[in-house]
């Protein structure tokens, strides 16, 4: 219903996505003006960094695409129209997703790829069939991860009855980390985005594989090919904590 309702006016639909996309990609030129003034950053060429860019800018795009709307849940929390929801023959979590789903958010997603896509051919890195099956995995497997961030961010809202904030220092506050190396951040920050809320797993550790780089945290070689079993237990993870936030929810009381 709100992709037809979107593409009812065409001309208003194209200008909103290529305002997203270039919204999102001012935070790329960014890092552009930063190779005007140095040759490396954290160590890292500036290919070698539109890569990890792309990976997660592709990654993010694609779960706020699909579960971006659920950072609005507070609002319904507040002024209970959760409750129509709660009453339809549809689950809570798609109906939540579903919401004013906003099809523009398709140039933040179009901006990852096409970062992405420069990245994958300007890197200087022997590619292997394995290397070059890894970079869909780790853009699928982060997606999932990001959604779980979404899904947790939303069961969190219900709790706290907003706190939308929260939610998007997590997920766009992600994704803004995730654009640069891990070399430029320190080892508590590395430690938490690792082993607590497992960010790491969208595009550091497995695009240090790809690109040959040494792990932070003198991680093992192995952890490149995790993120697919991390993406399904940070799933598990959200989903409980949607199903238990679900039943802890009273309306406004009124």
């Amino acid at each position: 219903m709100w992709i037809r309702s979107t593409m009812t006016y065409r001309a208003s639909f194209l200008m909103t996505t290529f305002g997203n996309f270039a919204a999102t990609g001012l935070e790329f030129a960014g890092i552009l003006l930063m190779f005007t003034q140095v040759d490396r950053l954290g160590g890292y060429g500036l290919a070698e960094i539109a890569f990890l860019y792309g990976a997660a800018g592709t990654s993010f795009g694609l779960a706020d695409l699909a579960f971006g709307s659920v950072g609005r849940l507070g609002q319904r929390v507040r002024d209970g129209s959760l409750d129509a929801f709660l009453v339809r023959p549809v689950p809570v979590l798609a109906q939540v997703a579903a919401d004013r789903f906003a099809l523009r958010r398709l140039g933040r997603l179009s901006q990852g790829v096409v970062v992405l896509g420069w990245g994958i051919a300007s890197v200087d890195v022997a590619w292997t069939p394995l290397k070059v099956l890894l970079v869909p995995v780790l853009v699928v497997s982060g997606a999932a991860i990001f959604t779980a961030v979404f899904i947790a961010g939303a069961a969190f809202q219900i709790v706290a009855q907003d706190a939308s904030e929260v939610q998007n220092a997590a997920t766009f506050g992600g994704n803004a980390m995730l654009s640069y190396p891990p070399t430029v951040f320190g080892d508590t920050l590395l430690r938490g985005v690792t082993f607590v809320l497992p960010l790491a797993f969208v595009n550091w550790l497995p695009g240090l594989y790809i690109l040959g780089r040494p792990y932070p945290l003198d991680l093992p070689q192995w952890v490149a090919f995790l993120p697919p079993l991390v993406a399904a237990a940070c799933l598990a993870l959200a989903l409980s904590a949607w199903r238990a936030a679900l039943r802890t929810y009273r309306s406004t009381g009124s």
